[in-house]
């Protein structure tokens, strides 16, 4: 078990080139870039709600190659929750979270007490190998939660942190902080209802 703190930490795990930094810094940033920088490990926090008082949401964004175990031991044992990433272009991806997820498994003991993603990324490409059967299928397998998302067009990022952190059954954990929507949100439901002719 992690010990206790205000930190709320997500660790994100996912072949080389899947998509992992683009979805965090979307989510944590709002931006996305084109071009493909390794990642060593980076981490980003952003304020949250956790019962009902503002702790840090921590992100940790690892190595997409397996060049670190120990660094990745040390991610999951710390880690409350998690979020595997593949790519919907690449079946070889999906198949890199196999041991990923069970080392998850052999750390963290009782899976389902412990938040866990699967994330089809890249899902505005044509040219895929994976359906979202397949990630649906392997999530009803390994017990976890699934989504697709695309971090280019901003699709499902928002939803996808905010699906995770509704799976904690530990403690309650929301992207809104005080009951004050996000600023995206605001957004969204100022332009609920209305229309524009173009």
């Amino acid at each position: 078990m992690p010990e206790p703190s205000n930190d709320y930490r997500v660790v994100v795990f996912g072949a080389a080139g899947v998509g992992k930094s683009s979805l965090v810094l979307r989510f944590v940033r709002g931006t996305f870039r084109e071009a493909y920088v390794p990642t060593v490990e980076d981490t980003y926090r952003q304020v949250i709600s956790c019962d009902k008082s503002v702790c840090t949401l921590q992100i940790t964004d690892t190595a997409g190659s397996h060049q670190f175990p120990a660094m990745q031991r040390l991610s999951i044992s710390k880690g409350h929750a998690f979020i595997l990433v593949y790519s919907v272009t690449s079946r070889q991806s999906m198949e890199e979270l196999q041991p990923i997820y069970e080392q998850i498994c052999q750390i963290k003991g009782d899976i389902r007490k412990t938040p866990i993603m699967l994330v089809g990324n890249k899902s505005d490409e044509s040219q895929r190998e994976l359906d979202a059967v397949e990630g649906e299928a392997l999530a009803g397998k390994w017990k976890c939660s699934f989504m697709e998302t695309s971090a280019k067009m901003n699709y499902n990022v928002q939803e996808l942190f905010q699906e995770l952190l509704n799976l904690e059954k530990r403690r309650t954990v929301s992207l809104q902080v005080d009951g004050k929507k996000s600023k995206q949100q605001k957004k969204k439901d100022k332009l609920r209802g209305q229309c524009s002719v173009m």
